[in-house]
């Protein structure tokens, strides 16, 4: 693949980023937000510690105020080199030192905050134990639209993950099936996912024949045969945003059963894209897709959501799943994965990663969604 590589994030847009958090954190009743090691923290600062380890790091994150992030001292110089730190105070603490009282020094002893989902318990507790009037609640619960509507730079970095996975299942498919194990075919799936520049594989699903018919089969030593429908799902990080797409081959001559249940399918994947638009609730998504299985009498066998946001994870909400009402926003990113799954025989799932528009929605795979044949 060959292209020009995404302008990095800069400071200025760390320090908007940490502004719209504070904005959302007091819109929503929040004292401030406590944001630990993680997905979240990279996004609103740019900065991973190499390790997470049992010593506290925490961006402290009250409206009004300017952000701290308490670190500690072995590690304040890589804190200070992320490219977010000038929006920062950094408040380091050495070892025999209690970083819990000079936490809670920065928070209202009453107050109510939002934290980080992955956040230590240890950390918890202690805050707690500091602040016993305080309470808490996951970001996801408090904040769960805080990183889903993406800007233009994040949907340039999405893109280009989205191409690299595409890239991806247009080299597989060349690739021999039959006779080989699916944990052979995985590991071309992970290799091609780094060749097309990915830093970090989360799954590489190969789930063939009967293993189709479980969504998350963990890659085993099956032999794929010749006569097997084979569920492909594959993603992870490219310049620290997630790509994720699903396409279902057939090794050798499909059946005419199997045929028509790759097309309801594709057709499910279809209508869940065109209910894509701005104002219309996740759950709609949801139902458009659903609505095509279960009209063909396959309703029981599609057995998830529709599908779930992607960013800075591959994983993070929104969901398109019915009971959830949130409307759609343009920057909203999303998978849209409907499948069929007939125990002991075979699955199907067709997955694009979508991004809502002004008027509608936006594939962020090309690849083709019908049945493709492979050896």
């Amino acid at each position: 693949m060959t292209g020009t590589a995404p302008a990095p994030f800069t400071a200025d847009d760390y320090k908007a980023r940490l502004e719209r958090a504070a904005r959302a954190a007091a819109d929503a009743g929040l004292a401030g937000l406590l944001v630990a090691p993680g997905p979240d923290l990279v996004w609103l600062t740019g900065y991973a510690p190499t390790a997470e380890t049992e010593r506290l790091t925490l961006l402290v994150l009250v409206p009004g105020r300017d952000p701290v992030l308490v670190v500690p001292a072995l590690e304040a110089p890589d804190a200070a080199q992320a490219t977010g730190a000038p929006g920062l105070t950094l408040r380091d603490w050495t070892d025999g030192k209690d970083p819990y009282a000079a936490t809670a020094a920065l928070l209202d002893a009453r107050g109510r905050f939002g934290i980080s989902d992955n956040a230590w318990a240890l950390h918890l507790l202690a805050l707690q134990k500091a602040l016993p009037g305080t309470s808490y609640a996951s970001l996801t619960d408090a904040l769960p639209m805080l990183r889903a509507v993406k800007d233009a730079a994040e949907l340039e970095l999405l893109a280009a993950a989205g191409a690299a996975a595409d890239a991806t299942f247009e080299e597989i498919r060349k690739v021999p099936f039959s006779g080989r194990r699916e944990s052979e075919v995985a590991a071309d799936l992970a290799h091609l996912l780094r060749r097309f520049g990915h830093s970090q594989v989360d799954f590489t699903i190969v789930a063939s024949g009967p293993n189709g018919a479980n969504p998350h089969h963990e890659v085993g030593d099956r032999v794929i045969e010749s006569g097997d429908m084979v569920v492909l799902d594959f993603g992870g990080l490219k310049d620290g945003y997630g790509s994720d797409t699903s396409r279902t081959v057939h090794v050798g001559e499909p059946t005419d059963e199997e045929r028509r249940v790759h097309d309801l399918v594709r057709a499910a994947q279809e209508a869940g894209f065109r209910a894509v638009r701005p104002g219309v609730a996740c759950q709609e998504v949801d139902r458009a897709a659903r609505a095509v299985i279960a009209d063909a009498g396959y309703g029981e066998y599609f057995i998830h959501r529709t599908g779930h946001g992607i960013g800075v994870t591959t994983h993070e909400p929104p969901y398109m799943i019915e009971g959830e009402e949130q409307p759609l926003v343009p920057g909203m990113c999303f998978s849209v994965e409907p499948g069929i799954y007939l125990p002991g025989r075979f699955g199907v799932r067709i997955e694009d990663i979508v991004t809502v528009t002004e008027d509608g929605g936006r594939r962020l795979n090309d690849t083709t969604r019908e049945m493709v044949i492979v050896d």
